[in-house]
């Protein structure tokens, strides 16, 4: 990365503070919670009482723009410093003058809070002692560049090896660069929506959804999504001039021309099959298959209460978990090819049959068993069989009933373990066998 002249090295939270500092609209709202505003606390409280020389506090990027320094990572840790420092009776920097946003407020007053009732137990000279070591003593590397681009760049090489950001995290950030042409508003409509989503389903989404279904179609090994493999999902930029591009480029705009013309979101501009469009669509992307796979298992959910089905029974066990979550891969597969409105009772016992035979020929069900299975490559059942291949060729949604599997009912082990006889009497009763289980 090319940073500016001097623009890497090691100052003190005096000299830092002295910057004009901003937080651009990109960035997250200010969320550190008490626990590590504590232990910000304590640190530092106790480095100081020890009389270190120094205290690192890590780095900072900073993107110069005009005469502002940008926060481009590190703003959780500043805003706390700065706080800290405002309950020291320092005078309030300018960081503290900016606008935050406003699923920033309670964090700010609940760190606030803290700060000062830990500040109040110490006595004015030690207090007056504390502020002048934090201000001289603690110490931070900064990291400058006037290329917005290039500081992002730093920014996901620092903090993909192994460090706290998860790969959704990192995608944010990719993409939230790539709109530069769009504006403030949307940019921060786009990223408090994001920062409303639970993280753990947003991490869920990506590994055990849409990355494995991408993957699987093709026949590839759909295991192990992390953040080296992200570019699955940086999808293409809106300046490539290829011949493969104009296409997707110019469909996404017609359908967003169209949706809103009309005020409709009617017409979906994303299937899984195809490339995404980088910048803004990405996160349209994500919020379009996290409402969709929420829209499944209320489906799956009346699916089983009608068919008399125990979804909590099958949701039990990891090898329980596998299963199902292949069955919601399947059915996602099929309602983003052909819409929510064609996933009827027939379907999802169609891939209910197809999900659950490998469950019947097998004590134990691994992610492995999963990804073989999915492929069609496990010896056990279906072999040869890649379903999501299958319905990526098909052409209308009937054409997933004329599917042949092999019939689980003659297998010679068949629910060896005895735990899934509700599931056999299903699978006869659908396939007109009656049954003595």
């Amino acid at each position: 990365m090319a940073l500016l002249e001097k623009e890497l090295e090691i100052i003190n939270l005096e000299q830092l503070f002295g910057l004009t500092l901003s937080i651009p609209d990109y960035q997250r709202p200010y969320r550190w919670t008490t626990k590590s505003t504590n232990i910000l606390f304590s640190d530092t409280y106790e480095a100081f009482k020890n009389n270190l020389e120094e205290y690192r506090l890590g780095s900072v990027i900073l993107h110069l723009d005009k005469n502002e320094y940008n926060i481009v990572d590190g703003q959780q840790r500043l805003t706390t410093l700065a706080i800290l420092l405002y309950c020291l009776d320092e005078k309030a920097n300018d960081l503290l003058q900016e606008k935050y946003n406003e699923l920033s407020v309670e964090a700010v007053k609940n760190n606030n809070q803290l700060l000062s009732k830990l500040v109040g137990k110490l006595e004015e000279q030690e207090r007056q002692s504390y502020k002048e070591y934090i201000l001289k003593n603690c110490k931070i590397v900064k990291i400058v560049t006037d290329n917005v681009q290039e500081a992002f760049q730093f920014f996901d090489s620092q903090n993909s090896r192994g460090k706290e950001l998860e790969p959704h995290d990192l995608l944010k950030s990719y993409h939230l660069r790539e709109m530069n042409n769009e504006s403030n508003a949307l940019k921060l409509e786009i990223i408090e929506k994001w920062e409303n989503v639970n993280s753990s389903e947003l991490s869920s989404l990506f590994k055990d959804y849409l990355y494995p279904i991408k993957q699987w179609y093709k026949g590839k090994n759909g295991l192990g999504y992390n953040e080296k493999k992200i570019h699955h999902f940086k999808g293409i930029k809106m300046s490539y001039e290829y011949n493969y591009v104009h296409y997707h480029k110019a469909s996404a705009i017609y359908i967003e021309n169209f949706n809103g013309f009309y005020h409709l979101d009617s017409l979906s501009q994303f299937q899984l099959t195809q490339p995404i469009i980088s910048g803004k669509r990405f996160f349209y992307y994500v919020y379009h298959y996290y409402d969709l796979l929420n829209a499944i298992n209320e489906k799956i959910e009346d699916f089983y209460k009608s068919e008399q089905i125990n979804l909590d029974n099958l949701s039990r066990g990891a090898g329980n978990i596998y299963i199902l979550r292949l069955y919601k891969c399947a059915l996602l597969f099929f309602v983003d090819r052909f819409g929510l409105d064609f996933l009827d009772v027939n379907v999802m016992r169609q891939l209910f049959y197809w999900s659950y035979s490998l469950r019947l020929v097998m004590n134990s069900v691994y992610l492995e068993s999963i990804n073989k299975y999915a492929r069609g490559r496990h010896e056990r059942i279906n072999s040869g069989l890649n379903i999501f291949n299958e319905i990526s060729e098909m052409k209308e949604p009937k054409d997933i009933l004329l599917l042949d599997f092999e019939n689980i009912l003659s297998k010679d082990n068949l629910d060896s373990n005895g735990n899934y006889e509700d599931i056999i009497k299903k699978i006869k009763l659908w396939n007109g066998v009656k049954s003595n289980v």
